[in-house]
């Protein structure tokens, strides 16, 4: 299973990748693996600013539908569109081009919040 140790992590199986004051979202490996194939990724809250929690999308897989929490308070400010035609790429470069959004970070203490690397693998392997 892959877990970057650059990446920082949220008990909902997502990843976050900081940059500054933009955090880059995406779901795991190990989401991507449980979810099965994505078949459909929707996020309608471009340019909404939301905190932290709050459901900012949904990940479509052939036997279910999930909500997306935003691990941080902010501004989503960009949406990953190639994911509207290609959402397999969650499955096969969730790390990569399978990323889901961007987000201008309102609070950036909240980052203390995320877990490690360590701590994520220690949360889905126990």
């Amino acid at each position: 299973m892959n877990i970057p140790s650059e990446l920082k992590y949220t008990k909902d199986h997502e990843w976050v990748k900081i940059d500054g004051d933009v955090a880059t979202v995406g779901i795991t490996d190990f989401a991507q693996g449980e979810l099965g194939d994505i078949v459909y990724v929707e996020v309608e809250t471009l340019d909404e600013t939301l905190d932290k929690d709050e459901v900012f999308g949904t990940v479509e897989a052939v036997k279910t539908v999930s909500d997306l929490f935003l691990p941080l308070s902010g501004e989503i400010i960009e949406f990953n569109e190639s994911l509207e035609d290609e959402p397999e790429k969650v499955n096969t470069d969730p790390y990569g081009d399978g990323w889901m959004i961007k987000i201008k970070l309102s609070n950036a203490s909240e980052v203390d919040d995320l877990m490690s690397d360590a701590d994520y693998k220690e949360l889905i392997v126990g």
